[in-house]
């Protein structure tokens, strides 16, 4: 099977785990993912942040690694990709009133192309009519009112847990990312088989 090519949208101070993590276990089973943020180019930095429970009634922010966008938000031709990824963190909160990033995801819903989408990334969808109605979504509590509010259903996933509705796959944040890159790889048609392993022959080493 030939490697797909995803969209991730970004901005600044989105989860760190959910860009490197996502990106670099599709980039080892063969797939593209191009970042983007608007306004930037190809080798710009934002920053990300890193989100975690600690005790309080909420969760707590920190500086996370900068990251280096791979492609240049004006110069995205989303017919050219498959599939579309919403990463979480606090970038959506305002990347989700870009017109240019609503007809992103007006696109692939309209498509009905895979929507992928973790934490507050759901945020982004909202913002766009149609997109969650009438389907079952997975999010970060906190997003539970709106995606209500937009006609969907939140499903409460554990926080190691993800859910597909069709080619809608979602997820509560970064502690669940294997089992929704897992879902993610499902609905992208990618199949991972495990063969032998190749190991050093210790009894010709010896001699």
């Amino acid at each position: 099977m030939a490697g797909k090519k995803i969209l991730m949208l970004t901005g600044e101070f989105s989860e760190e785990y959910e860009i490197f993590v996502f990106e670099q276990a599709m980039h080892a089973v063969g797939h593209t993912v191009h970042v983007v943020c608007p306004d930037k180019s190809a080798g710009e930095m934002i920053k990300t942040s890193l989100h975690d429970f600690e005790g309080n009634q909420t969760y707590t922010e920190k500086l996370g690694h900068d990251y280096y966008v791979n492609k240049t938000f004006s110069e995205v031709r989303v017919e050219d990709y498959d599939a579309i990824y919403c990463a979480g963190g606090r970038g959506p909160e305002y990347i989700r009133i870009d017109k240019r990033v609503q007809a992103m995801v007006r696109h692939f819903h309209e498509t009905g192309k895979p929507i992928f989408t973790i934490c507050h990334g759901v945020q982004i969808l909202i913002a766009v009519e149609g997109v969650v109605r009438g389907r079952e979504v997975a999010a970060l509590q906190y997003c539970e009112p709106e995606v209500t509010l937009a006609g969907g259903t939140y499903i409460d996933v554990a926080p190691t847990g993800s859910h597909v509705d069709g080619n809608l796959v979602s997820a509560k944040g970064w502690p669940g990312l294997s089992n929704f890159i897992r879902d993610c790889l499902q609905v992208l048609g990618t199949e991972i088989r495990h063969g032998q392993i190749q190991m050093r022959d210790t009894k010709m080493a010896a001699e």
